[in-house]
């Protein structure tokens, strides 16, 4: 399904990342993958990568850096001269953002959610545009979204950052359309990570899933969203933008928890 495709997938920190799935189930399906960390965090992204089909390069990239933003862009270029493929697997906020303090939260903790979790989505991609655009018939970026229809217990501003995800994903989609790339968004459930460790009172959400999602929920396997991102990557989506596809057990669906 992805044979020859040459994707670029961020946010692989450990082999129980979402984006490690990604990048192991690209593989599988005959695609190029090559990594990105940032900072300390490098290393570890360094060290889930040795246990790939594949082991693929890091390339450092803060994705709040233009410089980092423009070096990878040189890279991509030099290495493949077209990209087909990105997911944007990036996310944080700072405690204060997060636990159920909504009122209490600084102006600048709600900003750096932003930038990092919504704006940063928008600035990989028109960073690589060049190289997406230039790929044989279209290229394909994906984000990784968690349901911001409504406001959840503890989430808080990050829950913010993602409904501005989602509008800037219709945005880029609007604008990027044009040159032949596609823009959506995985919405995933909860999935135990090291970014969903950050999250106070992550097993409540976790929870809420157990009970009322109809096909059930297993926090421990990211297989079913990264299937669903290689999908959007593939050429079965070539038609497909502006989207926002649940890989929830259901659970979006549902107006209350199911009985027994």
């Amino acid at each position: 399904m992805l044979d020859g495709k040459r994707l670029l997938v961020t946010g692989v920190l450990t082999r129980g990342s979402i984006a490690f799935e990604v990048a192991r189930q690209a593989q599988e399906l005959g695609a190029e993958v090559t990594l990105t960390g940032f900072g300390r965090g490098k290393r570890l992204t360094e060290r889930a990568a040795k246990a790939l089909p594949i082991p693929p390069d890091v390339l450092e990239l803060d994705v709040n850096s233009p410089d980092d933003l423009a070096a990878v862009a040189r890279e991509i270029e030099h290495r493949w001269g077209a990209l087909d493929g990105l997911l944007h697997a990036i996310a944080f906020a700072p405690e204060d953002a997060l636990g159920g303090g909504f009122l209490d939260t600084p102006a600048q903790s709600a900003i750096t959610a932003f930038e990092t979790s919504a704006y940063s989505f928008k600035a990989l991609a028109a960073a690589l545009a060049t190289q997406l655009a230039a790929a044989d018939g279209g290229a394909s970026v994906v984000g990784l979204d968690f349901d911001a229809s409504v406001a959840w217990p503890v989430y808080d501003w990050m829950g913010v950052a993602k409904a501005a995800l989602e509008s800037v994903s219709r945005y880029l989609a609007r604008d990027l359309g044009p040159r032949g790339i596609r823009v959506n968004l995985v919405s995933a459930g909860p999935i135990e990570t090291i970014a969903a460790g950050g999250i106070p009172g992550f097993d409540t959400l976790a929870g809420l899933w157990r009970a009322g999602a109809p096909l059930g929920w297993d926090t421990r396997d990211a297989g079913p969203v990264a299937a669903t991102v290689c999908f959007l990557l593939s050429d079965f989506a070539r038609a497909i933008t502006g989207e926002i596809i649940h890989v929830d057990g259901g659970f979006h669906a549902m107006g209350a928890p199911l009985g027994e």
